[in-house]
């Protein structure tokens, strides 16, 4: 399908060492596609929700197409994810909002169902794989479990959510607030040793997430200033809500 379209320059995806060139998609207006297939693909075993991330770069008429995607997050021109759960959504942005879709069964559509989503400031969820405790930053440590700390003032205790898709993690913190964080593994401090995939996984969701007012960042550095120097790069984020990823940064520097 993306060689049809006649846009597209290159695919580069987790599936592929190297980028899929596609002669197809030449010229300045050309496009670099990065996806990541099928996200949370370990649910597939027990129907567990999975995802499509997406993103779109220009291909800025290179040839080879491919190095057209290494770059800062900031570069991409549209992004955005499908998610397979009870109803099959569609939320994409291309820089002017985020804004959902709902599949129509009977019409084979999407309908428009979630215009211009807007992030709350603050929620009352986080997201994370608690089971990685021992690898954490300190500052990542703490930050949970004040979290985790009951506090009437504050809102909190905040409620764990965490399904091991990143699309429906990060699609409940849009809807409701809150923040969801994968980290880097911090064993050796030296060699911190991040899972997601910065072109495919993490600057996707983090457009989408900045466009509907939230924030994402390492901890230390927003997301989308981060300049891909390889194709399967990685790097720890934390994305949600402003208020929440701000008080994350906080713990961090702490």
């Amino acid at each position: 399908p993306l060689r049809r379209t006649g846009a597209c320059a290159a695919l580069v995806s987790e599936e592929a060492p190297e980028p899929i060139e596609m002669a197809e998609g030449q010229g300045q207006h050309a496009l670099v596609v990065a996806c990541d297939p099928v996200d949370g693909s370990s649910n597939l075993d027990v129907n567990g929700t999975v995802g499509t991330i997406f993103s779109l770069r220009p291909s800025k008429g290179m040839d080879p197409a491919g190095p057209a995607s290494l770059g800062p997050g900031t570069e991409q021109v549209a992004a955005g994810y499908v998610m397979y759960g009870p109803a099959t959504s569609l939320v994409y942005t291309a820089g002017h909002g985020t804004h959902g879709f709902t599949l129509d069964h009977t019409t084979g559509q999407f309908l428009l169902t979630h215009p211009n989503i807007r992030i709350p400031k603050k929620g009352k969820s986080y997201g994370i794989n608690e089971g990685n405790v021992s690898t954490w930053h300190p500052g990542q440590r703490a930050f949970v479990e004040h979290l985790r700390t009951p506090d009437k003032a504050t809102g909190r205790a905040y409620s764990l959510r965490y399904s091991g898709a990143m699309v429906a993690d990060v699609h409940r913190t849009l809807l409701e607030g809150g923040i969801f964080m994968y980290p880097a593994d911090m064993r050796d401090p030296t060699k911190p040793k991040a899972k997601l995939r910065l072109l495919y996984e993490v600057a996707p969701m983090s457009m989408v997430a900045e466009q509907a007012g939230g924030r994402s960042t390492t901890g230390t550095e927003r997301v989308l200033d981060i300049k891909a120097t390889e194709y399967h790069q990685r790097v720890s984020i934390l994305v949600g809500s402003p208020d929440d990823v701000a008080l994350a940064e906080e713990f961090y520097r702490r």
